[in-house]
């Protein structure tokens, strides 16, 4: 194997590098906004498509995140690859808390008030094993509802402050460009103008 390691990772480390990566745990993070902020589509496109993809990442359609944030991201002239990677945002880590968020927000607006406090375990239980017609009024709909209005307000505050990024990493870039292209033509009249003297 072309990457393999000279020494074999010992148990202990392997499992240290599973909780706690060598190159952190942003590094994903920080990869994703890289390859979002680098996209050639317009800052618009490249906007829509991220809120696109963090409105479906809030429903509770799992599976169904990254076609529902590619039919939003064409219904709004987004990029459907920032669609696709911004669905990221509903991950192992994070979908509980999602789940859990939509889910007690939709009880409010809907005035559903339950005796026990559901957990987020419950609550995935319940979307694993009860039939549909069972599930709907008292997990899908209030989880909808809540969903509708999280997802909403984060897509929004998402595109806003992505095509705010977006721009101003352009400008940057640009400047940069410029720069050195100025650099790159002040240098040889200079040393004309050095050759004249």
């Amino acid at each position: 194997m072309l990457f393999r390691r000279r020494k074999k990772a010992t148990w202990a480390a392997r499992l240290r590098e599973f909780f706690w990566p060598r190159k952190g745990l942003t590094r994903p993070a920080r990869y994703l906004s890289k390859r979002i902020l680098r996209l050639s589509a317009s800052p618009h496109a490249v906007a829509a498509g991220v809120a696109a993809g963090i409105f479906s990442a809030f429903t509770p359609l799992l599976g169904f995140h990254v076609l529902l944030a590619l039919a939003l991201a064409y219904l709004m002239a987004g990029n459907l690859l920032a669609a696709a990677l911004a669905t990221t945002i509903a991950n192992p880590l994070t979908i509980p808390l999602i789940a859990l968020a939509t889910f007690r927000l939709g009880e409010v607006l809907l005035g559903i008030s339950t005796a026990e406090a559901v957990t987020a375990g419950e609550l995935f239980h319940r979307l694993e094993h009860l039939e549909l017609s069972e599930l709907w009024q008292p997990v899908l709909k209030p989880m909808l509802m809540g969903a509708g209005i999280l997802g909403t307000l984060a897509a929004v505050l998402a595109y806003g402050a992505t095509r705010f990024v977006v721009r101003s990493f352009r400008a940057r870039r640009h400047a940069r460009l410029l720069e050195r292209a100025g650099i790159a033509a002040a240098t040889p009249v200079l040393s004309r103008g050095d050759n004249t003297l």
